[in-house]
C-alpha cells in the first residue's frame, strides 16, 4: 500500500479523513456503510485512532485493514506508546509491517482512566520523540511516520515556544509531517507554522478540523483536550444548541470557511474529524472541491 508520504510528492494538497473504533457491534456496523461513503469521496488517505493504552488495538487494526483491502485506501494507524514495552512495541511494529500498513502517527498518548498515574519505565517510552526514533532506527523508511501538533501549545508545555521546541524534536527524530490537534481559530495555525518555520521545521504541517455537529459536546471535547472556544463560536453557535438542523447547517458552513481560509493561506490540505459519520464531511469537501 503506499505510503503518505509518497502521496505527497505528487500532490500539493490533500484531503483526509479521521475515523475512531466503535465501543460496540452496532457502531461497527455504522461504521461500515459510512466507510463505503466516505470511500465515494475519494480522500487521499484515512486516519484511525488507537485508544489509550492500546485498548483498541485490535479493532483499529480491524479497520485500518479493512479501509485498505476493501477499500483500497491509504491509511494512516494512530500509534501510542503509553503502557506498551519496548519489546511490545517491537512486536506490534512488526505485525504492522507484515500487514502492509505503511503510515503511522506516533504518539505518547495518554493513560487509561482506570490507571490514571501510570508513569514511563525503564522499558517504557518516555517520550513520543522516542518512540519515532525506535521506528526509524528499526524500521528505515519502511513507515511514513507523522507526528501530533499542537497550534495553542500542549497542555504540559511551559509555553507555545517550549512546545514547538518539542515538535522540532519529534521532526529531528524521523517525524515526517505533522497533523494537527483542531482549533477553530484559523490565526492559531498561521502563527503556529511560522513558530516552527522558524526553527527550521519545513515538513507539511495538516490542519485537523472539526466540523461543529452539536454545540455543547464541542465545547466540552475541547475542554479536554485544552483547546480553546473563541467568542465568535459561541455566539454563534449557542443560540441555536438545541436546534439540531440548524446546529449541522451551521456547522458546514463555518467548517467551510475556516477550510477555504486555511487553503487559501497556504495549508497543505485538510484533515476532518468526521465523528465516524459521512455528513457533514461529504458536504463539506464537495464544496471545497
Amino acid at each position: 500500500m503506499q505510503k503518505i508520504t509518497d502521496i505527497f510528492k505528487n500532490k500539493a494538497k490533500t484531503f483526509s479523513f479521521e475515523i475512531f473504533p466503535p465501543k460496540t457491534d452496532k457502531g461497527m456496523e455504522s461504521l461500515r456503510a459510512t466507510l463505503t461513503d466516505l470511500a465515494a469521496l475519494h480522500p487521499d488517505f484515512i486516519s484511525v485512532t488507537y485508544g489509550a493504552g492500546g485498548s483498541s488495538r485490535d479493532k483499529t487494526l480491524g479497520i485500518v485493514r479493512l479501509v485498505q483491502e476493501t477499500h483500497k485506501i491509504p491509511t494512516m494507524q494512530h500509534f501510542t506508546c503509553v503502557l506498551h514495552s519496548k519489546a511490545e512495541i517491537k512486536g506490534i511494529l512488526d505485525e504492522l509491517k507484515r500487514l502492509d500498513i505503511r503510515s503511522l502517527l506516533a504518539l505518547r498518548g495518554d493513560p487509561p482512566r482506570e490507571n490514571p498515574d501510570w508513569a514511563p519505565g525503564s522499558e517504557n517510552f518516555k517520550y513520543s520523540s522516542e518512540l519515532v526514533a525506535f521506528i526509524r532506527q528499526h524500521y528505515g523508511d519502511f513507515f511514513a511516520i507523522g507526528v501530533a501538533g499542537f497550534p495553542e501549545g500542549h497542555p504540559m508545555a511551559f509555553d507555545r515556544a517550549f512546545d514547538a521546541a518539542i515538535l522540532q524534536k519529534k521532526i529531528s527524530a524521523g517525524g515526517e509531517f505533522v497533523m494537527t490537534q483542531l482549533f477553530f481559530d484559523n490565526q492559531l495555525y498561521f502563527d503556529y507554522v511560522k513558530r516552527l518555520r522558524g526553527l527550521g521545521v519545513n515538513v507539511r504541517v495538516i490542519p485537523g478540523v472539526l466540523p461543529i455537529t452539536n454545540y455543547d459536546s464541542a465545547v466540552k471535547f475541547c475542554q479536554g483536550c485544552g483547546a480553546s472556544v473563541p467568542q465568535k463560536v459561541h455566539d454563534i453557535f449557542a443560540p441555536i444548541a438545541e436546534d439540531k438542523e440548524a446546529t449541522l447547517q451551521a456547522g458546514i458552513i463555518f467548517a467551510i470557511e475556516q477550510c477555504r481560509e486555511l487553503l487559501a493561506g497556504g495549508a497543505p490540505g485538510i484533515h476532518l474529524y468526521t465523528l465516524n459519520k459521512a455528513e457533514p464531511a461529504r458536504t463539506i469537501l464537495q464544496a471545497l472541491s
